[in-house]
């Protein structure tokens, strides 16, 4: 908690708030032109360059009373840098755009800073400008590049039949971590709420992947089956997942202790729950996978409706259609603003 003493944002210039911000930022190894003109300019070395950007709106996203501006900066870093990753390239730089209400306190927005140069900084990754604006919430939006190195980008409509589907990275923890917390029980696992305050990816996984003859990636942000629906639709496959209780054997069991406390379900947060951000790749059958890929299922032919328009079940498990139940997370379903994990499956959204 921020003391009533402490200088807000309403109290300094944005000079002097650029001032407490920059010297914390991480300037990258493709740096060329640091921040201080109108631009960065940033090498891009293979000649193409990967971008993606995300947004963290406070009390949608995230809550100051769970979360410190470092936990949201790690967080933003993290998410922005998984997606790099999904394509099978390296991080290079950040862009941050930051809108801050009169009554965010100075230290907040340092803590900013020092979120996203810790997990920035270690990768070689500059954080090389952006915007600052006041608002009536907090907003972060970053802007990632990356480099391919010379390899082609993985995309998502590269899966065939006969390849295996591989995930590196955990499954439900974030979303367990959020339950914990809106539930008032954050105190009884630190590890799963620090999952969902400060997501851990697989970063290096990706180019290896790439390197390792993956035919199809993304990052896992939204939960397992909309994930898996999405490499599905692109490749026009079938995804066949393992059973949980196979394939997640080892996230079952680390969210058991949570699941119980709650009433809840640890295999709901493993197949629909958001906010991890691990891989999920298809490979020839014959690929050696990459560590820490682990084989989750596999890639099946769509079945042909013959003329007649049926609709094409793209996630199965064991073998199954998962049934009804939410799929995983989606911005503009009716939701409380309360994070971005979902609700278990089945459950009503508030």
């Amino acid at each position: 908690m921020s003391s009533p003493d402490e200088p807000t944002v309403a109290d300094l210039s944005e000079d002097a708030l650029l001032a407490l911000i920059f010297p914390q930022l991480p300037l990258g190894d493709a740096t060329l032109v640091p921040p201080g003109d109108d631009a960065a300019v940033v090498a891009a070395p293979d000649g193409r360059v990967v971008v993606s950007t995300d947004v963290l709106v406070e009390d949608r996203h995230f809550r100051r009373r769970w979360s410190t501006g470092e936990d949201v900066g790690r967080r933003a870093a993290a998410q922005n840098l998984a997606d790099i990753a999904a394509m099978g390239a390296r991080p290079t730089a950040l862009v941050v755009a930051f809108v801050a209400p009169a009554d965010l306190p100075a230290s907040w927005v340092e803590g900013l800073a020092r979120g996203l140069a810790a997990v920035c900084a270690p990768l070689g990754v500059g954080v090389v400008g952006g915007d600052l604006s006041s608002g009536p919430v907090a907003v972060v939006a970053v802007t990632v590049h990356g480099d391919l190195a010379g390899r082609e980008p993985v995309l998502r409509s590269g899966a065939r039949p006969g390849d295996v589907v591989a995930h590196a990275g955990v499954r439900g923890w974030s979303a367990a971590g959020l339950a914990l917390l809106e539930a008032g029980r954050g105190d009884l696992d630190a590890g799963l709420v620090g999952a969902y305050l400060r997501p851990e990816p697989p970063l290096a996984a990706g180019p290896l992947a790439a390197r390792g003859g993956a035919t199809a990636m993304l990052d896992v942000s939204d939960g397992l089956l909309r994930d898996a629906g999405r490499i599905a639709r692109a490749s026009d496959v079938v995804l066949d997942l393992d059973e949980p209780a196979v394939a997640f054997a080892v996230d079952l069991e680390r969210l058991s202790g949570a699941a119980g406390a709650l009433g809840a379900e640890a295999r709901d947060w493993v197949l629909t729950g958001g906010e991890d951000h691990g891989l999920l790749a298809t490979f020839p059958a014959d690929a050696q996978l990459p560590e820490p890929f682990r084989v989750v299922g596999r890639v099946r032919a769509a079945p042909a409706d013959h003329g007649t328009g049926a609709q094409v079940t793209r996630v199965l498990v064991g073998g199954v259609d998962p049934g009804p139940g939410s799929p995983g997370w989606d911005h503009f379903a009716r939701q409380a603003a309360s994070g971005r994990a979902v609700p278990a499956a089945g459950q009503p959204r508030r």
